[in-house]
């Protein structure tokens, strides 16, 4: 989810001066990715490629959100792995003009977490969607699954921002950010600013190449053979492509788009377009993935040339993470005390 800050605009009314946002020449951007798995293709280009141009207009800071990782069942080890992998991938592509943290590096998530948890009620967590669907069929689960929505408000009022640019999955989780914002400031005084809800650019959807009816993600089949890894090789990637799944239309006319027939070859024509490709001259499924694979190498490789510079200089990583640590810190810290001073602690 990506969150814009627009500093610019006048104070709210009756906002003391010590709770006001600090002004900004540029609209501030916060997006913060979960380390549940391998980064994606599709990661890349419906997230981390918009994030990379988002530089060019925004105050960016950028987070790893491990606390959420928390909410299921998890191996230390590999959370500790994926969050330097993570890490040092989002150097890769390019972020390290940006704020990047680790969120349990920036206290104050886990802190506001807990004043908004006194303003939230059962019943409205109760209602979150996701909560729903991750419970389902299950006896019991971890009572942060339950609670993650209000950290999620927290990572957003900690920045003050005043517009968040949302998808419809996540869009649920903003509207509780704001009801918990304009509860407490209505209980509590002026701390924080209520987002508006703004419906964000259209980023490229890419599919699993082995169910192109289920989106391409790092969780649960980000680990398949349907999901190309932003840092497999290149004749891991022809392997892949190669498997994916089309359908046995051989006619003329077979490779062309029609989600509801052909979701198959739609997904590999979407990533083909995505990744600067054209299928003009393209008749036939065994040349389309020939160049869906061409087009995937290429625009990985820089990527994956990148990352092992990166990783291998882990000092580097290190540095721009402890700093953008600071920063973070410095932006949120203040917002978190003007809540506990409002609250009465």
């Amino acid at each position: 989810m990506t969150r814009t800050d627009q500093r610019d605009q006048p104070d709210q009314p009756d906002q003391p001066d010590h709770l006001a946002p600090a002004h900004q020449t540029r609209p501030r951007a916060l997006s913060l990715l979960k380390p549940t798995g391998h980064l994606t293709l599709g990661n890349y280009l419906g997230a981390l490629r918009p994030m990379v141009a988002a530089q060019e207009r925004a105050d960016c800071f950028f987070g790893l959100a491990d606390l959420h990782s928390l909410t299921i069942p998890h191996d230390p080890g590999r959370l500790r792995a994926l969050v330097a992998e993570q890490a040092a991938t989002l150097v890769a592509v390019g972020l390290d003009d940006s704020t990047l943290f680790v969120q349990s590096h920036v206290p104050a998530h886990s802190q506001l977490s807990y004043l908004l948890e006194c303003v939230a009620t059962t019943g409205e967590l109760g209602r979150m969607i996701q909560f729903k669907e991750k419970g389902r069929g299950v006896d019991s689960t971890r009572t942060s699954l339950f609670t993650y929505p209000v950290l999620m408000a927290a990572d957003i009022l900690l920045y003050r921002p005043e517009q968040v640019p949302v998808g419809d999955d996540q869009r649920q989780h903003v509207e509780l950010t704001r009801d918990l914002a304009q509860r407490f400031n209505a209980a509590y005084g002026q701390v924080f600013t209520v987002p508006e809800i703004t419906t964000p650019p259209v980023a490229a959807r890419v599919m699993d190449l082995a169910d192109p009816t289920s989106k391409m993600g790092k969780s649960g089949s980000g680990d398949g053979p349907g999901a190309i890894r932003l840092l497999d090789a290149p004749d891991v990637v022809r392997r892949k492509v190669a498997r994916a799944v089309t359908d046995s239309d051989v006619g003329p006319d077979a490779v062309r788009r029609d989600r509801g027939v052909k979701p198959g070859v739609t997904n590999l024509l979407d990533i083909l377009e995505a990744c600067g490709g054209t299928a003009d001259d393209v008749t036939t499924y065994g040349a389309l993935k020939r160049t869906v694979t061409d087009a995937v190498v290429a625009e990985l490789e820089p990527v994956r040339k990148r990352y092992a510079e990166v990783a291998a200089d882990r000092a580097y990583v290190t540095d721009v993470y402890a700093r953008g640590a600071e920063r973070a810190r410095s932006v949120a810290q203040p917002v978190l005390a003007a809540a506990y001073a409002a609250i009465g602690l």
